[in-house]
């Protein structure tokens, strides 16, 4: 199962609509709070669809609980600032992918943290600043699971 976390969310219907993606993907998702709204919100309901009762979603109070829960998987950090494109990555059946805040991405901190080659980009027209976060959350994991043929999945 691959593992989309995301880190502090801000934006509900992005995080609803990831939600979905999870959901329909078989993805566990992980929220790293703080959270930027509320799980109940009517926004994040109704981009999600009401998936919510078919995400396996577990929250972490901070990003040293996630990083603690997470101790023994790979993870992959999603920032404009990577130099490995995400397709060039070999993706594992329990690896994490992190995605940063909707308006300021992952702190250069945590990203220091990683190896090089785990600092993944989508290619982008230069002078573009990022995706949206549920677009490039979507684009990634399909990656992931194509590069397993769709394990699991009709």
């Amino acid at each position: 199962m691959i593992h989309v976390a995301l880190y502090e969310p801000e934006i509900p219907p992005n995080t609803g609509n990831i939600m979905r993606t999870c959901a329909n993907a078989g993805c566990m998702l992980h929220l790293i709070h703080p959270l930027g709204f509320q799980l109940d919100e009517k926004r994040l309901r109704r981009a999600g669809m009401d998936y919510r009762d078919l995400a396996v979603v577990r929250e972490h109070a901070g990003f040293a609980a996630f990083s603690t829960a997470m101790a023994d998987r790979r993870v992959f950090a999603l920032t404009t600032r990577g130099d490995t494109c995400y397709a060039d990555a070999r993706f594992e059946a329990e690896d994490v992918l992190l995605f940063g805040p909707e308006t300021r991405g992952l702190p250069d901190s945590l990203l220091a943290v990683l190896p090089p080659e785990a600092r993944l980009r989508i290619p982008m027209l230069p002078d573009s600043r990022s995706l949206n976060l549920a677009n490039t959350v979507a684009v990634v994991v399909y990656e992931a699971l194509r590069q397993h043929r769709f394990a699991d999945l009709r």
